[in-house]
């Protein structure tokens, strides 16, 4: 521990709790914070204050915005019957940065665990089998982490939605571009030799 005042104690315990942070990174990044307080600190402290008040997750799709429904859902442009589903906000925002998706998305907020107590209802399966019983989506994209919690994830979204009638897909899995086999673990090579095409 530091012989920091009490209330900056806090603070650096509250830092460390972050993804990534520990309690030697949080010091740093507060003492960086305490040395630039007009430049760093006090408008991360206004910018938190606003997120506390003004961040809400979608009803729809499970993603946090400032407005419910959230951007993506309110979209008129975006195609209704495709559904790309996501475990996490995280990957949501990553498959929007690379903007090859127009559809709609539907987070579940994690992965089947049975270590962890996790089955379909402390996730939102429910809800992604209720918005495809609406009849409106004809593709579900199952956009699932190469883990074995995800493959048994999307093992039971399929087979949850297999009398709806809608197609359920997956990302292709292999060789990324630009990556050397050398580089890659057994699993993806696996991978990227099972889904081989026609050169």
């Amino acid at each position: 521990m530091t012989d920091a005042p009490r209330e900056i104690e806090r603070l650096i315990d509250l830092m460390a709790r972050l993804p990534g942070l520990g309690p030697r990174s949080a010091r740093r990044a507060v003492l960086h914070l305490l040395r630039k307080r007009e430049a760093a600190m006090a408008p991360l402290a206004q910018a938190l204050a606003q997120v506390v008040l003004m961040a809400r997750n979608c009803s729809l799709c499970g993603n946090i915005g400032t407005v419910d429904p959230c951007e993506i859902c309110r979209d008129p442009r975006r195609a209704t019957a495709e559904l790309c589903v996501v475990e996490t906000v995280s990957d949501l925002w990553a498959m929007e940065r690379g903007r090859a998706f127009k559809g709609r998305y539907h987070v579940l907020g994690g992965t089947l665990s049975a270590l962890d107590s996790i089955g379909p209802d402390e996730l939102r399966i429910p809800a992604l089998v209720a918005r495809v019983g609406d009849g409106q989506i004809s593709e579900v994209i199952l956009a699932l982490n190469a883990t074995v919690e995800g493959a048994t994830t999307g093992h039971y979204i399929a087979d949850a939605l297999a009398h709806s009638g809608v197609s359920v897909t997956t990302l292709a899995q292999g060789v990324p571009i630009g990556g050397e086999l050398d580089y890659l673990d057994d699993g993806t090579i696996g991978a990227a030799l099972r889904a081989r095409k026609r050169f």
